[in-house]
This record gives C-alpha cells, sequence and structure tokens, in this order.
C-alpha cells in the first residue's frame, strides 16, 4: 500500500514526503531525549545531595549532637564540611521547627571542607558565639508556590518517608533543586535535613539543547527548501519538458514544446535533450524516408499493374497466335518487373534495420576493394569479356571509418551499374587515393556511352533509370542505395562523364580519420 502511494507521487512530492518522514521520526527522538536530560541532569546532583545529608547524618550521629537550635548552630558553625557547590543546608526539629540555617552565618564558602569524615565539632567562644546572627523562619517562594514546611508536612506523611526526596521549584529566573530526608536517632525521628542548590546550569543546558535543536531543524528546513526550488528548477522541470515534447510527437500536436534551451546546457540533461532530439529528428526522417518510398513503390507498381490489366484484357478478346504470345511476353515482363522491384525494396528494408545495428569502425579499404573486383573479374571475364582492374596511387593505406560489408555493398553496386552500361569485352576501371587533406577517394569509371542527364545528381533517385532499350530490366534501386550508404559513411558522390574518352565516372570521397 505504501509503495503503491509512492509510486503515484512527484518525484517532488516523495522528495518531500520522505524528507517529512525523517523529520517526524528525528524530532520524535528529540523530543524524548530532552524529556530525559533533565531527569538524568537532577538525578545526577540529587545523587550527591544524598551523599552529603547521608554523611552529615553520620557525623552528626559521631559527635553526639543533639539536634536543638544551638548545637546544631555550633556544629555549622565550627564545622567546615559543605561543599563549595551546595548554596544552602536546613535543619528542622521534628516538629518542622527550624533550627539551623547555612544562610544566617557568616561562613565563607571557601572554607568548607570535602572530607566530611574528619568533621570534628568545635566549641565556640563567646565573642564568635555574638557573631552568628538569630535564624528566621524562611517561607521558600511566593504565594503561589507551597513553603519548604509544606513540603516537609507531604514527605512525613507520605510512603517516601524515611528515603530522600528530591524535588525542584522555579522561583523567578531561578531553578532550584532541593533534596530533604529525615534524621533517625535510636529508632525515633529527630528532625529533617534539607539541602538546597541552584541548579541554573541544569536549566541552562536544556534551553541550550532546544535552541540548538531548534536552530539546526530550521537550518535543515531552509536547505530542504532551497534544494527542492533547485531540483524543481532545474531537473523536474526540465524533464516534464522532455516528456511533453515527447507526447507532443506521439500525438502528432501542432503545438510544440521547445527544448532548444535544453541542448544549451553542459549537463547530463543537456546531453539527453541533444540524444531525443537527434533520435526524434532520425526517426522522423526515417518514417518520412519510409512513406516517400512506399509512395515511390506504389507508383512504380501501378504501370506495369496498369500494363497487366490491359495486356490480360487484350488477350481475352484475341484469337491471334502471334498477338497472344506477345501479349503473354508483355505479362511475363511486367510480373519480372514487379518481382524485382518488391525484392529490391525488401532488399532495402532489411539493410535498413541492419543498418541500425551495425557499427562504424575503423578499417583499411584496400582489401575490401580488391576482394569484391577479383569476384566480379570471375563472373564477368569469362561471360562478356569484361575486365575490371583495380589501381592505386601508391600509398601505403587507405583508412576510413565505415562499415565493411556496407563498403563491400557500394562497390559492388557501382560495378554493378558500371558493367550494365558497358559493352563486351571492355574495361571497368576500380582505383583508390588518397588526397592531400587524407580523406579517400574511390573512383569507378567504364568506358559505356556515359550520362544523357544534364543534372547527373537525378540518377541517384529511388525508381530512376534511363534505359528504354532495358525497360523494366532494372528497378531504378541500386545507385539509390549507394547515395543511402554514402551518406550514412559521411561520404560524398558524384557522377560524371570522363574526360580522356568515352564512358562514366562516379567519385565517392570519405573524410579522412
Amino acid at each position: 500500500m505504501f509503495s503503491d502511494f509512492l509510486k503515484n507521487l512527484s518525484i517532488l512530492k516523495k522528495f518531500l514526503f520522505i524528507n517529512l518522514i525523517f523529520f517526524t521520526i528525528i524530532g520524535l527522538f528529540t523530543f524524548i531525549y530532552l524529556k530525559n536530560v533533565q531527569p538524568n541532569l537532577i538525578k545526577k546532583k540529587s545523587s550527591n545531595h544524598i551523599e552529603v545529608i547521608n554523611n552529615t547524618i553520620d557525623n552528626l550521629k559521631r559527635l553526639n549532637v543533639k539536634f536543638v537550635e544551638e548545637d546544631i548552630r555550633k556544629f555549622l558553625f565550627s564545622t567546615r564540611f559543605l561543599f563549595q557547590n551546595l548554596d544552602r543546608v536546613i535543619f528542622f526539629d521534628n516538629k518542622l521547627n527550624l533550627i539551623g540555617d547555612t544562610d544566617t552565618l557568616d561562613l565563607d564558602p571557601r572554607s568548607f571542607s570535602k572530607r566530611l569524615d574528619t568533621v570534628e565539632l568545635e566549641v565556640l567562644s563567646e565573642e564568635e558565639t555574638k557573631n552568628i546572627t538569630e535564624t528566621k523562619n524562611i517561607e521558600i517562594g511566593d504565594k503561589n508556590i507551597i513553603s519548604l514546611n509544606d513540603v516537609l508536612l507531604n514527605y512525613a506523611s507520605s510512603k517516601n518517608y524515611g528515603l530522600p526526596f528530591t524535588f525542584t521549584e522555579v522561583e523567578f529566573n531561578k531553578f532550584k533543586l532541593t533534596t530533604i530526608k529525615n534524621v533517625m536517632q535510636n529508632g525515633q525521628n529527630i528532625g529533617y535535613l534539607a539541602i538546597t542548590e541552584n541548579a541554573n546550569d541544569v536549566k541552562a543546558a536544556i534551553d541550550e539543547r532546544k535552541t540548538f535543536i531548534i536552530r539546526t531543524a530550521i537550518a535543515v528546513g531552509i536547505v530542504i527548501l532551497i534544494f527542492s526550488f533547485v531540483l524543481n528548477r532545474y531537473f523536474l522541470k526540465p524533464i516534464k519538458n522532455l516528456v511533453s515534447y515527447t507526447k507532443n510527437i506521439k500525438n502528432k500536436d501542432t503545438k510544440k514544446t521547445s527544448i532548444d534551451s535544453l541542448k544549451l546546457r553542459n549537463d547530463e540533461l543537456g546531453l539527453l535533450s541533444n540524444s531525443l532530439d537527434d533520435m526524434t529528428f532520425e526517426l522522423q526522417k526515417r518514417i518520412s524516408h519510409a512513406e516517400n518510398f512506399s509512395t515511390d513503390l506504389v507508383h512504380e507498381i501501378r504501370n506495369p499493374l496498369a500494363s497487366l490489366k490491359s495486356a490480360s484484357e487484350i488477350l481475352h478478346d484475341t484469337n491471334d497466335v502471334d498477338q497472344r504470345i506477345k501479349l503473354i511476353d508483355i505479362l511475363s515482363h511486367d510480373v519480372q518487373r514487379i518481382e524485382r522491384l518488391i525484392t529490391d525494396y525488401s532488399q532495402m528494408l532489411k539493410d535498413e534495420v541492419a543498418l541500425s545495428k551495425e557499427k562504424i569502425k575503423k578499417l583499411d579499404i584496400e582489401p575490401i576493394i580488391k576482394s569484391v573486383v577479383d569476384d566480379f573479374n570471375n563472373i564477368y571475364k569469362l561471360k562478356r569479356g569484361i575486365k575490371i582492374s583495380y589501381l592505386n596511387d601508391g600509398k601505403s593505406k587507405y583508412f576510413i571509418n565505415g562499415i565493411e560489408n556496407r563498403i563491400e555493398q557500394i562497390i559492388a553496386n557501382l560495378l554493378d551499374n558500371a558493367i550494365s552500361f558497358s559493352e563486351d569485352n571492355k574495361e571497368v576501371i576500380v582505383k583508390v587515393s588518397k588526397l592531400n587533406d587524407n580523406r579517400i577517394l574511390i573512383n569507378v569509371t567504364d568506358e559505356g556511352e556515359g550520362f544523357k542527364e544534364k543534372d547527373t545528381s537525378k540518377i541517384f533517385k529511388r525508381f530512376y533509370s534511363n534505359r528504354p532499350d532495358k525497360f523494366g530490366q532494372h528497378s531504378g534501386l541500386g545507385l539509390n542505395i549507394v547515395k543511402n550508404l554514402a551518406d550514412l559513411h559521411n561520404a560524398t558522390i558524384r557522377a560524371s562523364n570522363r574526360q580522356d574518352k568515352k564512358g562514366a565516372s562516379m567519385e565517392i570521397i570519405f573524410p579522412k580519420v
């Protein structure tokens, strides 16, 4: 269910939703952490209070100090047992009367000893006794806060009686921590001992952590918002444009989405946009090519079909034997022509598919040409006495970037075309040379009639054939295939008549490697 929910969200919403989940989890753990920080810090201070209380009670018992105001005052004044970090130590008798308070003594905290187990009661002189100020029954907090006496009353009647009890109170900007415990002697409660410490450092530590967490959360939130904006502005929005671009092409929508700005980018999206645009252009070109080719094929087939129809109608109505033989020859000729057109068209479609799978690589063109020339010599030298010669300009290697079997097809089609225009016992020459800029030139010349067309570029069009004496024997696709394969190799092809003698010349120039 959750995965299905995520699948239906956009990338930006997924990003924000996942971050929200992580934020919630981290916030929950942070809340639990802050809830446990204060009790842990208080527990640490409370443990110190309990240790001081226990040691103080042990010293009172060891020194046999009575729990009366006079003895407690002498004990506090004459012994230096409190730690410097304790703000106040208060003694109450069992009737909750205040009998001792460090706040009422003029004592220097630095005089207190940390070794409570070595305290000895000191007898005060009369002068020292006069310096002790009278104690007052001081209540803690304002009217909205219960007094320490009320806390002691609740403590005396609670189930925790006999155990140390710690509580906190907030007074204005102060955070106080107080620990109380009753004092037992001979099985009887003789009074209470309370230690109060200013624990503002606990509150400061908690506030500092809260502030840090809030600042961190705000900073992370701002970073996520900035990253979301950048993600949407520079990545997701361009991707949406690419999606719209492909949908418009798919639906043949007249409204076009421009991706020219994306193509100018130097990152991966720019590469993707250029690749997608090139692929779209290539597909559109192939679709247009296939549509035009099909249209031309239908047009070319229509003529022999019309001839077949006419001949068949006449054949049905004539009884003349010679006329019937002529009509049958026409029918046979037109059928062969249609068959040749379909066969060549099918071969071109196969070549188109094969071209999309084949890879161009660096190769030496000379061995390929020699192999094709040898094959044609074996066929036409004995059959028609036509000699096919191979020449070069004496260079060692003739490297091009190409597809080997397609180069063979180019040479074979050019030789087939040259031989078809040549008379018996003539010569066809294939010459390879390297131009000054390292481009490779292939020149195929024959000794035929040459070209009658002033514009020789039309001979490379599909189904074009200017052979009245051999009408129907050629589909007119051979040179068109050569032209398409030359374009595939970024080569240029040119047809002209020979200058030295009668005949035709075909030149293909391949770009340098």
